[in-house]
């Protein structure tokens, strides 16, 4: 008998445009195995952290399993407020940033192996205009592309290709921005500007090199233009990026303040056109199972 006996599973079952009920089926081969208890809820994108936060309270589980994207780990950890109740991961989003950092890629078998285990890493998370963020938030091109996507039909990361290119040519970059960070003010044009918590986007892109999870900080990302052979680069695992493509600046506390209104992203989901944007490191922690 593990240390542990209930489960909750979280499963989005539209993310990614992809069908999870393999990844369904190993978990509850293994949580029988394991004589566990499991329940599970469906995410609908109307009531759902209402009525997940009612299951959590009842059920009491001592573990929970997400099974969707970044956005489906962001609200399980919003609702759990901390680090006292394992989370184990399934990648099954259109991007799986969390995933591809924590490296958790494999077989179902090999991922609820994972997911039901005994090792585990507290991750760090920022708040930013008072909302959780566990990955990357940005604001510019890259917000402008999810904006767009979450707009159209095709799921996936076909539906960022397709895109991609009419978001370039629409694109009002490059942006303005008045930067505060721990007391320092300094002003940047850029076509995106980054606050990360995490070394790579979920596509690969090893956009934040010296990134940690667990060091209490956060970077800026300052992408200066928009360079192809320099975005290539940061597909390659030890990346070397130019000073005049990226500025990274770590930080604990900071401000961004732009003109106008920049699209705006967080955790791979769209939250508007803003202009003023508040971060900081949460006191919230969250506890990831790993390999």
């Amino acid at each position: 008998m593990a240390d542990f006996s209930r489960v909750l599973m979280v499963v989005n079952p539209i993310s990614g445009g992809i069908d999870k009920s393999d990844i369904i089926e190993e978990v509850k081969k293994q949580v029988k195995e394991k004589d566990l208890d499991l329940e599970i809820y469906y995410t609908n994108g109307k009531d759902d952290k209402e009525a997940l936060f009612s299951q959590i309270e009842s059920y009491a589980p001592h573990r929970i399993l997400s099974v969707g994207g970044d956005g489906t780990i962001k609200l399980i950890a919003e609702l759990l407020k901390d680090d006292s109740v394992p989370i184990g991961i399934f990648p099954a989003g259109s991007a799986n940033g969390l995933a591809e950092n924590l490296n958790l890629h494999g077989s179902d078998d090999y991922l609820t192996g994972i997911a039901l285990g005994g090792n585990f890493k507290k991750l760090d998370s920022i708040l930013i205009n008072n909302e959780l963020c566990l990955h990357i938030s940005d604001i510019g091109l890259n917000a402008e592309l999810i904006k767009n996507y979450q707009d159209g039909n095709i799921r996936g990361k076909l539906g960022y290709i397709l895109n991609s290119i009419p978001t370039l040519i629409k694109s009002d970059f490059p942006f303005q921005f008045d930067i505060e960070v721990d007391g320092k003010k300094i002003s940047r044009s850029a076509v995106l500007l980054a606050i990360a918590n995490a070394k790579k986007y979920g596509t690969g892109a090893n956009i934040n090199p010296n990134g940690r999870y667990d060091d209490g900080k956060f970077e800026i990302l300052i992408f200066k233009e928009f360079n192809i052979p320099q975005i290539l680069k940061t597909f390659r695992e030890n990346v070397e990026l130019d000073e005049d493509f990226i500025e990274i600046i770590s930080a604990k506390e900071a401000r961004i303040c732009s003109e106008k209104n920049i699209p705006f992203q967080i955790d791979g989901e769209y939250r508007g056109d803003i202009h003023d944007v508040t971060a900081r490191i949460s006191p919230v922690k969250i506890k990831i199972a790993v390999p």
